[in-house]
């Protein structure tokens, strides 16, 4: 079993207030996090905390694939995963689109996408995030 850890320290109120999420395996350190940018007011000023679940599905997600690829005896050489969350101020979450383009070299198309598909639906990052609709595109390039 492995529990992975983060932690945040928040002051003030949800619109004028601040704070910072800090990682506590990694040791990357800790980044600040404020409603300005995660309503989109001052975008790409500090993180959110959509953009760390983009994170870890994108990294989640190409693992998965990853490991069905050679599982299958083609191995990728390649996959490039972007995972794009959606926030709507007063609503939440809407939902999360997955892009992969992957180089793999013994598959078709029609295989990737294949593959792709059951590994958005098996990596443990989407079954955690069941209750958020979930989208993909696969490309084999």
């Amino acid at each position: 079993m492995t529990v992975s850890s983060a932690q945040a320290h928040w002051e003030g109120s949800l619109t004028e207030g601040g704070g910072e999420v800090e990682f506590l395996n990694s040791n990357v350190g800790s980044l600040e996090i404020d409603w300005k940018s995660r309503a989109g007011e001052t975008p790409g000023a500090k993180t959110t905390p959509e953009e760390l679940i983009a994170a870890a599905h994108s990294s989640c997600f190409s693992m998965a694939l990853s490991h069905a690829l050679a599982g299958n005896g083609t191995p990728p050489s390649a996959l490039d995963t972007r995972a794009d969350v959606t926030f709507v101020p007063g609503t939440g979450i809407t939902g999360i689109h997955l892009t992969v383009k992957g180089s793999v070299p013994g598959v078709t198309a029609e295989e990737f996408a294949t593959f792709a598909a059951n590994a958005k639906t098996g990596c443990p990052v989407s079954a955690a995030l069941t209750g958020t609709t979930i989208t993909l595109d696969a490309e084999l390039v």
